[in-house]
């Protein structure tokens, strides 16, 4: 359909509505039974490629396909206005990712979420570098090296795990629960932090300047990386190897929840002093979602119910903020030029309804009552 937009664009939006009412056809059937399993087929011993949709994988299912009308919709007038090269390549790749992003919520195995998290990652390259400018293409390639350098070491973790317990499968108790006694405390320490390692898109510190870097990309773009799959892909993976692979249980007897609150403490701080210091509004919003990725982090560490919840309300609720600044970062450049803070006084007597949405949207990710950001932190 490259060369009938009309067609291309009725495609995305029926597609993203299919995708969007397809993900909340499921949650009654969940609440209500529990979780649909489907072996797609077998690889090896014990390990298939296979999907299961429980409660976990439909916040963050049902977060993505949300957000992908709001973004289709602005990324048709956002396109369109600016006369965009290669829209065609542009929607393709973000179709791609959705369906990676998807395939990691419903993964009912680490293999599986594996797959598509690569998927993931290689479909967003031609995102993040779409411009194709110097400065672009530097990015994408900044991209390519952290997140597939983090793939490698997912992939090494993958393969421990396979070798001392003989199963990928997630589990409510924890995959590698049978290895504590059997195996050295040593060894499933460094299992984790391969894991840790493997999701670099959780842009935990010092493993986080691909993300600010990346803000060279089109705001539809920046919104999919920071509100809708890519971060996301990233804490939503590691809440699985705390929760699933490794259990609460395991997690405490290896004093590895302290580790993870520490690292997670850190980058909050340090992420908003970073954020304090940016002039760029992209830049600025691109530190504060490490440091909002980072209060994730450090909900699941904590290891209690209360926590947990916490930190899985978190991601849509900053979905849904996040998504709302970077939209409205997009509008103020597109319709004004203006990219940088020092220049915006004034904008919000030109753009009233823009600067009050963005507002919004501030106070949700400061925490301020009523707001979503309020009840999740």
């Amino acid at each position: 359909t490259g060369k009938r937009p009309n067609a291309r664009e009725s495609c995305i939006l029926i597609g993203c509505v299919v995708l969007c009412g397809t993900v909340l056809s499921m949650s009654p059937f969940v609440l209500k039974h529990g979780p649909i399993q489907f072996v797609w087929f077998t690889l090896l011993p014990n390990i298939d490629l296979a999907f299961k949709v429980d409660s976990l994988g439909l916040i963050f299912a049902t977060t993505s396909s949300c957000l992908w009308i709001l973004v289709s919709i602005y990324s048709i007038g956002y396109m369109r206005t600016l006369k965009e090269h290669a829209q065609t390549r542009f929607y393709f790749s973000f179709a791609v990712a959705l369906a990676g992003a998807i395939g990691i919520a419903f993964a009912s195995n680490l293999v599986t979420m594996f797959v598509f998290y690569e998927i993931l990652t290689i479909s967003t390259y031609p995102l993040v570098a779409h411009e194709e400018s110097p400065e672009a293409m530097a990015a994408g390639h900044k991209y390519l090296a952290y997140l597939l350098t983090g793939g490698v070491f997912f992939l090494i973790a993958i393969l421990l795990t396979y070798f001392l317990v003989d199963t990928t499968d997630f589990n409510y108790q924890g995959i590698l629960m049978p290895a504590l006694g059997t195996t050295s405390n040593l060894t499933l320490q460094i299992v984790f932090f391969c894991f840790l390692l493997g999701f670099a898109k959780a842009a935990w510190m010092p493993i986080h300047s691909w993300l600010p870097t990346a803000m060279v990309a089109p705001t539809p773009v920046s919104a999919l990386l920071h509100a809708v799959a890519v971060v996301k892909a990233g804490v939503f993976g590691i809440i699985r190897i705390v929760c699933h692979v490794y259990g609460i249980e395991l997690m405490q007897a290896l004093g590895l929840g302290l580790v993870l609150a520490a690292i997670a403490a850190f980058t909050i701080m340090v992420a908003n002093f970073y954020a304090i210091g940016q002039n760029n509004l992209k830049r600025l919003l691109a530190y504060s979602t490490i440091n909002q990725l980072s209060f994730i982090i450090l909900g699941v560490a904590l290891l209690s119910p209360m926590a947990v919840t916490g930190a899985m309300l978190h991601i849509p609720f900053h979905g849904f903020m996040k998504i709302t600044l970077f939209l409205c970062a997009g509008a103020i450049a597109a319709i004004t030029g203006i990219k940088t803070i020092s220049e915006m006084a004034g904008l919000g007597r030109i753009m009233p309804i823009t600067l009050g949405a963005f507002l919004i949207g501030a106070f949700g990710m400061a925490g301020a009552p009523p707001l979503a950001g309020f009840i999740s932190k």
